[in-house]
């Protein structure tokens, strides 16, 4: 595993998660509870059917990397299909606090209204999943827009998590509200964690930036974390993928677990050997 530090984060990582900090909002009431130890947690068997991605995500190393412990307070942007979230809300309810936080729907264009529909409806549909599948009350559930963040969440974050999701934020031009929010909830030491299907050497911002692609260089992402009052702290190539060329006409849904493509495309032996993007692991702190 390469990993590159840009400052000295070893011990700001490892002592964000005892600072003295409000503890938000109902977390007082679990923090007496026994974290499971994440390798339980990825071996359980709601993430069956998760696993198999596990060797292209690494979520142990990745974790590891942005120092997520399970008694810290954690918000992870955009669950989506909620791959990383059957990780993180079981690792972190016990004893830490596991927030969920998405863009704010109003301020969003729809193709359809039932994609509106699916979209304003976001907040409820996640507490009531989370609480199925974690089998506990939907209002132990924190999930928020970026508009309706409680007040008191504000300077109580250890770490905010954004998997793969910079390229929807920075063509929707959305990525100033989401890094905005962010830094309002982060403690003064709290991270940014990103992963981010990553471009070409070389490339050009024509092809993977003004062009919707899913992969974005390296230099656009930690110019919008700049422009928004963050700075690299540290990277890693715990997700790298040196086979993916990353410059597929239909983009990284070109790739597992996609495969835009279709069954019939003859090339798609070799996207399966490829396996999942290339990406970027990348660790942002607070400017001064």
């Amino acid at each position: 595993m390469k990993l590159t530090l840009l400052a000295p984060i070893a011990a700001l990582a490892a002592g964000s998660a005892l600072a003295t900090h409000a503890v938000p909002l109902a977390a007082e009431a679990h923090t007496d509870m026994a974290s499971p130890a994440l390798e339980e947690v990825l071996e359980h068997e709601r993430r069956a059917e998760d696993r198999a991605r596990d060797q292209y995500r690494n979520p142990a190393q990745t974790l590891e990397f942005f120092g997520v412990e399970p008694t810290m307070t954690v918000a992870e942007y955009g669950p989506g299909g909620g791959w990383y979230t059957r990780v993180l809300a079981p690792y972190l309810m016990p004893a830490g606090t596991y927030i969920a936080f998405n863009q704010d729907s109003d301020g969003r264009s729809y193709n359809s209204r039932a994609q509106e529909v699916r979209a304003k409806g976001w907040t409820e549909n996640f507490k009531l999943g989370i609480a199925e599948a974690m089998d506990v009350d939907a209002d132990e559930v924190m999930a928020f827009e970026t508009d309706e963040m409680p007040e008191e969440l504000a300077g109580t974050v250890d770490r905010v998590l954004i998997f793969r999701s910079m390229h929807g934020l920075n063509m929707g031009n959305s990525a100033d509200d989401v890094l905005k929010a962010a830094r309002m909830m982060l403690k003064d030491d709290g991270m940014v964690g990103v992963v981010q299907h990553r471009a070409p050497e070389g490339a050009s911002y024509d092809d993977y930036g003004a062009r919707q692609r899913g992969y974005m260089r390296k230099e656009d992402v930690v110019n919008i974390f700049e422009a928004n009052g963050f700075e690299l702290a540290a990277e890693s190539e715990i997700n790298a993928n040196p086979n993916d060329p990353a410059n597929w006409e239909r983009g990284v849904w070109t790739l597992p677990p996609i495969l835009a493509t279709g069954e019939g495309d003859p090339r798609r032996s070799e996207y399966l050997s490829i396996g999942e993007s290339d990406r970027m692991t990348l660790l942002f702190r607070k400017a001064d």
